[in-house]
């Protein structure tokens, strides 16, 4: 499972969402380049960038910034945000991204998704908002389209998407869990990736993304950021547990158990990768 690392920008700086609403935007203290630079320093297989002027006000100020940025990592980048019509599309594309994210548009034009993906294959990702019942959201929650996630994900998978990112509309991501049954029925519907893009509450949470299963299928992802930002984990620990981040000739099931073992007996899950390693190479202190 790759770990995306979000950067949000906002006015050409850096931004954390407590409630997920522009309105309640909070500024950091790196810069939208030095933060992207520094998740991937700790270990993000990926980025998800989201561009929240281009998303909330059709403002198109930062795309110079995101291009730096993508030039700055040596990380696949994938870019969200204001990603409406096959221009802009094309101008990300041209920029440097991996892959563009695209949300309301897919709903509302899937004539142009289709011809976007048969364009740029392997490079567009349908983002979706879904409610607890399972109905799709366009509009940043504001409007309820009636359709729901089964019919839509099909529609999506035919169409060629190299991936589905799934966001739960309303959850509190330090607080509420994932929707795991939504993520599950997901993984049901579509061979493609799908993308746990709403964020987890700890590393409990992570460890159940990264065993969840359907039909033999896996996530391809999971995208964190304010958790981080707020002391629920460093990303160090995130990068262990999702499996892609080799240390030692361990398997991720394995490490797994180790990290339930190691939480046990030392009775803090807090601790960090550093030690969890002199832990399972047993040059740990406290043994």
């Amino acid at each position: 499972m790759d770990l995306y690392a979000r950067v949000n920008i906002l006015g050409g700086k850096a931004v954390r969402l407590p409630r997920g609403s522009v309105a309640d935007a909070i500024a950091l203290d790196a810069d939208p380049v030095e933060r992207a630079k520094g998740w991937v320093g700790k270990g993000a297989d990926r980025l998800h960038i989201v561009d929240l002027d281009a998303a909330a006000y059709g403002d198109y100020r930062n795309r110079p910034l995101i291009r730096e940025l993508v030039a700055a990592v040596d990380v696949p980048v994938q870019v969200a945000g204001g990603a409406r019509s096959q221009r802009e599309v094309a101008s990300l594309l041209e920029a440097g991204a991996w892959r563009v994210v695209m949300g309301t548009a897919a709903i509302e034009d899937q004539v142009m998704v289709w011809e976007l993906c048969r364009e740029y294959p392997g490079r567009i990702v349908v983002s979706l908002d879904v409610k607890k019942d399972e109905e799709i959201v366009t509009r940043g929650w504001t409007n309820d389209t009636g359709r729901y996630l089964e019919e839509v994900l099909i529609e999506i998978s035919a169409a060629g998407a190299a991936a589905i990112a799934i966001a739960e509309v309303g959850r509190d991501a330090l607080e509420e869990s994932p929707n795991f049954d939504a993520l599950r029925a997901a993984l049901s519907i579509v061979d493609e990736p799908v993308i746990a893009a709403g964020g987890v509450r700890n590393l409990d949470d992570l460890r159940l993304l990264t065993t969840l299963e359907a039909d033999g299928k896996r996530l391809g992802g999971v995208i964190v950021g304010r958790e981080v930002t707020a002391g629920r984990f460093s990303i160090e620990d995130a990068a262990l547990l999702s499996g892609n981040t080799p240390v030692g000739p361990w398997t991720a099931e394995e490490l797994h158990a180790a990290r339930q073992r190691f939480e046990a007996e030392r009775g803090d899950a807090s601790a960090d990768v550093a030690a969890f390693i002199d832990y399972l190479e047993g040059r740990d202190s406290g043994q």
